[in-house]
């Protein structure tokens, strides 16, 4: 009788084992999102004969993205600090390799323009190669749709090479109107590709008209020193200013950090502008659970601005330790931390 009885009893544990492992692997349209850990850039940030007196340190705060399968959103309905987002609202239309490919562009930009900040903020001499317009997002409706991909690169329109976003920007605006065509010259992977789109209309309002893509600038900027920067499991575009941060202080021989632990996010540009980021509640969480002093914020400077807002309501309604400093640019970053007393 036992036997009889234990041979079915295994079969019933092997097919609920069976079901178990196949619900994990079934997917949702969902991502969990959760305060991810700070990352010390003195260790992955190394100029070639800088300085390294750091008394204390700067460190990027992250964001964990994972995919929910249906065990995680079960999870993810009663973890704390956790926000639940559609995979629309993350990753619009775009397919995973075009997803993939914008946040490696994105985190590429970062440390680029990163680098041109940070040495320009020492007064050293940077120059700039644009090598074309990439196309970090097309509007749905847009006929470029069916022409263009995320992480195409244009280098000229009819026949001009354009290759700085407000170059591109002028040009449609000064020359194009809705009905007219633009002929691209453009670089997918290593081919090169003669497309022809629509213009259409951006803005009523305004009478802006476009073809229908967000702009950003592909480049190479050379700088006098060797820099590496090694991130390699960090994408995105938000750790520009933090960046910016590291590689200046280690560029002049005064120590920025003076004793203090500063984490911090925002995007930078070129001119060292500091730009709004996603999942700034997140980061100020990490900051404050890993012991930060100071948190940089990006500035609140237009009516869609939030960053600043989210940030200081974060921390005083949870009556944080850690101090919320919006900025809007790089230079006042550096003003603030000028004018802090050592930390004792």
């Amino acid at each position: 009788m036992t036997k009889k009885s234990f041979k079915p009893r295994v079969k019933r544990y092997i097919l609920i084992l069976l079901v178990l492992v196949i619900i994990a692997f079934i997917p949702t349209p969902y991502y969990l999102y959760q305060p991810g850990p700070m990352e010390e850039l003195a260790p992955i940030i190394k100029v070639e004969n800088g300085y390294e007196n750091e008394e204390g340190s700067f460190h990027l705060t992250t964001v964990l993205q994972i995919k929910a399968n249906p065990y995680l959103l079960a999870y993810g309905l009663i973890a704390p600090n956790t926000d639940i987002m559609e995979e629309e609202s993350v990753k619009g239309d775009l397919s995973d390799t075009e997803y993939n490919r914008l946040l490696d562009f994105m985190m590429k930009d970062s440390q680029q323009n990163a680098l041109v900040a940070a040495f320009r903020a020492a007064d050293e001499e940077v120059s700039i190669d644009y090598k074309g317009i990439f196309v970090r997002g097309i509007v749905a409706d847009s006929p470029a749709k069916d022409i263009l991909k995320v992480g195409d690169i244009i280098t000229s329109v009819d026949g001009n090479k354009i290759v700085e976003a407000p170059e591109f920007i002028d040009y449609i605006q000064q020359n194009k109107n809705v009905g007219d065509h633009a002929a691209l010259t453009v670089l997918r992977g290593d081919e090169e590709l003669e497309k022809t789109v629509d213009i259409i209309m951006l803005d009523e309002s305004t009478g802006k008209v476009g073809i229908g893509i967000a702009p950003e600038e592909e480049f190479t900027a050379t700088i006098p020193k060797t820099v590496s920067i090694t991130s390699e499991d960090i994408g995105g575009p938000s750790a520009g200013l933090m960046f910016s941060l590291e590689i200046l202080n280690q560029l002049t021989a005064d120590d920025l950090t003076k004793g203090y632990k500063i984490a911090g996010t925002g995007t930078i540009d070129h001119n060292g502008n500091v730009g709004q980021i996603g999942g700034i509640t997140h980061k100020v969480i990490a900051a404050e659970e890993e012991g930060a002093n100071i948190f940089f914020a990006p500035k609140d400077l237009t009516g869609l601005d939030q960053n600043e807002k989210d940030a200081i309501a974060q921390a005083e309604d949870n009556e944080y330790n850690v101090k919320i400093v919006p900025v809007g640019t790089l230079s006042e970053a550096v003003e603030y931390l000028e004018g802090l007393d050592e930390k004792k």
